[in-house]
């Protein structure tokens, strides 16, 4: 499947804006079972951008700096993109216990090598009561991606989708509590739980493809980002992604934009801006099959 990607986000601000400097995680990483072929980024008013290094996850980071007084920014990231990756078929993968030890033993100290993501991090810390609700689906001879689906299935039942639940910051253990949130919500609960049973769990942001009703004409704009969560599998396997909101695998409607320990490794747009008034922002994702 190949994508138009549109991701926009605007601030208005309630006075005059100085200064700001921002870190763009909008274009999408090479990742396995997808392509980059086009990129675009646009800033109005323009600002100064360069390349930037990630300090820690996978992302490609743009810098950006404005100094002159603005009212508002626009940034419009545009991406064009072919997706070609299956369902994963569970095979004679290591189990839940082989994995943990295979972890512990790796020497990839690489961005995406399976140590850096078996601890907590900062927005995901462990969590007694969420580690006993994942461990009914981890026990450690269990076959890993049957284990990883099945809780990712569990967390899609027992949870309840609900945009006005949480905040960007709200923690884990909070969502938990309340059953119910958005991506995020349910990708660092999923997360908290590996970790705690010794796996290697990554926070992975992006877009996924969304379809309308039968019958009802797919809207412009009405996509979001999106958060989900790659278990790591072994050497062979590697990274596998897995939706607890929808209860699937990361298969051809998922589009990788970034991976890290959490959110705030590999936060779409972040930063610090010189104002003394409020802001608002608002965001805009179509994510378009081509034909």
């Amino acid at each position: 499947m190949r994508y138009d990607v549109r991701h926009v986000t605007r601030f208005d601000y309630g006075g005059n804006v100085k200064f700001a400097r921002c870190n763009l995680r909008l274009k999408p990483i090479d990742w396995p079972g997808q392509v980059l072929e086009d990129y675009n980024l646009t800033v109005e008013p323009a600002g100064r951008t360069s390349t930037g290094l990630a300090e820690a996850g996978l992302a490609h980071v743009t810098r950006l700096v404005v100094d002159t007084p603005v009212r508002s920014l626009t940034i419009e990231s545009v991406a064009r993109l072919t997706v070609d990756r299956l369902v994963p078929v569970p095979a004679a993968d290591p189990t839940l216990g082989e994995i943990a030890a295979l972890a512990l033993a790796s020497r990839d100290l690489s961005a995406a090598g399976p140590a850096n993501y078996l601890f907590p991090s900062p927005l995901i810390p462990l969590d007694r009561d969420i580690a006993a609700y994942c461990a009914e689906d981890l026990a450690p001879d269990r076959g890993s991606l049957e284990a990883g689906i099945a809780l990712a299935r569990r967390i899609q039942r027992d949870f309840a989708f609900d945009p006005h639940a949480t905040l960007v910051d709200t923690p884990p253990r909070e969502a938990f509590r309340q059953r119910k949130g958005v991506c995020q919500d349910f990708a660092q609960i999923m997360i908290t739980g590996l970790r705690a049973a010794g796996l290697p769990a990554a926070y992975a942001s992006g877009y996924i493809r969304t379809i309308p009703p039968e019958g009802q004409p797919r809207l412009v704009g009405a996509d979001a980002t999106h958060a989900w969560v790659l278990l790591w599998c072994g050497p062979v396997r590697g990274w596998v992604g897995l939706d607890p909101t929808n209860g699937i695998w990361m298969a051809g409607d998922h589009i990788v934009m970034a991976v890290g320990r959490d959110y705030a490794e590999i936060a779409p747009v972040d930063g610090v801006v010189l104002g003394s008034q409020a802001q608002s922002m608002s965001v805009s994702v179509d994510v378009a099959p081509l034909a």
